[in-house]
């Protein structure tokens, strides 16, 4: 397996959100992540930024944040480069997969957890 190092935008300290457990699987299954989110903190050892400092070795970008939460960082996102973008349950947005795809980005509307799981991360 490979490392597909992940940035997880709305990573939460709080342990009852999927986006929590995802950060913890993701590290278990030997990821490299980068949390963001508007909380601080930290999750599965790694701390919680602020959407601003861009990264430009990042595999996947799975989203936390619903659509109508996601306009301001589309530039954050597209200027990040990912080679795909999942789309977790509850975060579709046609528009943010448009602009995506445009940009050469992969998208797709699966659930990490599942496709961790499965072994088809």
């Amino acid at each position: 397996m490979s490392d597909k190092k992940t940035l997880i935008i709305g990573a939460t300290p709080n342990s009852g959100r999927y986006a929590y457990l995802a950060a913890n699987r993701l590290v278990n299954h030997g990821h490299t992540i980068v949390n963001v989110g508007l909380k601080s903190g930290e999750v599965a050892g790694v701390p919680i930024e602020k959407p601003e400092k861009i990264y430009t070795d990042i595999d996947t970008i799975t989203l936390y944040v619903g659509p109508q939460n996601q306009p301001p960082l589309y530039d954050y996102i597209l200027a990040t480069k990912p080679k795909r973008i999942i789309f977790n349950p509850g975060t579709e947005n046609n528009e943010l997969q448009r602009l995506a795809n445009a940009e050469g980005i992969a998208t797709e509307y699966a659930c990490t957890l599942v496709l961790l799981s499965i072994g088809e991360y």
